[in-house]
């Protein structure tokens, strides 16, 4: 199977605990790097988890709040006098690109590399990148500023080579791409050996939404039907239900509502608030209604 892994650089809320850092993740996909949103100190993260800064194609922020996003320039600057060549792609909300800009010309003049801007539009379901590898497609949220979640889709494969009905009827190296592609394959007799013997089905493509900073948004749920895992914010528990309607964010519960009725395979909660001590109470809290639920901390990694 490809890989397909989600790298947890912080999981915390506004404020840095000794715990948590800001919110940041890299997601690997085939060995192409992701990273989605880059709160303060991303790239001592990407250090700590021995991250290649050269690898790293793709940066998608959420929302313009500071612990999704002040580590972006510095992260860039590193870049650049590392030597980058490589271009650098930022999706973020349009509202972004002419303070980005100005940031640019001010602190990052003369970069080795190019960093090239996508202005997104949080309010639309849309692709905004696709290669052979995957898609990623706008979840529009519900909070204080325009802000977006993130869809990963994974492109399908093709199917697995069956050895031992390769090595039975003598087909050749040069015909494996072929049968992976459909082909049968006709012995010297004129008999043919259909593709479903020598083929096993492929595996079924993986999905990974990202759900930052929102409020409980049951708008959401048709998108994220049937992902295999779901990232979703859970500042609060329900004792602090109140609190977290009037700052747009969700609870541990909410998160696993939107879980369990959009049938996903896997729940991972983070972005907590200073307040808990640990992720405990709310993983407590989301396991009631979603089981399969995580909990995110630094340094994990979790395979799709």
């Amino acid at each position: 199977m490809e890989k397909f892994e989600v790298y947890i650089l912080g999981c915390g809320c506004a404020v840095p605990t000794k715990l948590h850092s800001p919110s940041s993740q890299i997601i690997n996909i085939r060995e192409k790097l992701s990273m989605v949103d880059c709160g303060e100190g991303t790239q001592l993260q990407m250090r700590f988890h021995k991250l290649r800064f050269m690898n790293l194609r793709n940066v998608f922020i959420s929302h313009l709040h500071g612990d999704h996003c002040f580590g972006l320039l510095g992260m860039i600057s590193t870049f650049g006098l590392l030597g980058r060549t490589g271009d650098l792609h930022v999706y973020a909300p349009a509202q972004y690109d002419g303070l980005f800009q100005q940031q640019l010309q001010f602190f990052c003049r003369d970069l080795s590399y190019r960093v090239v801007f996508h202005a997104v539009d949080t309010t639309a379901y849309q692709m905004i990148y696709d290669d052979r590898s995957m898609s990623v497609y706008t979840l529009p949220l519900l909070h204080g500023v325009p802000c977006c979640g993130y869809l990963f889709r994974e492109k399908p494969v093709l199917p697995h080579i069956r050895r031992d009905m390769i090595d039975f009827y003598g087909v050749p190296v040069s015909q494996i791409n072929n049968i992976k592609n459909g082909a049968d394959w006709v012995l010297p007799d004129g008999t043919i050996i259909p593709n479903s013997r020598l083929t096993r089905p492929a595996d079924p493509p993986r999905s990974y939404a990202y759900c930052s900073d929102t409020a409980f948004y049951p708008e959401l749920i048709p998108r994220l039907e049937g992902v295999s895992l779901l990232y979703h914010e859970a500042t609060f528990t329900e004792e602090r239900a109140e609190r977290a309607r009037m700052r747009f964010h969700s609870t541990a519960r909410q998160a696993a509502m939107i879980a369990r009725e959009a049938h996903v395979g896997q729940l991972l909660i983070g972005h907590y608030s200073a307040h808990y001590s640990d992720g405990r109470q709310l993983l407590e809290e989301a396991r009631e209604v979603f089981p399969d639920t995580l909990a995110a901390n630094e340094g994990m990694v979790i395979k799709v």
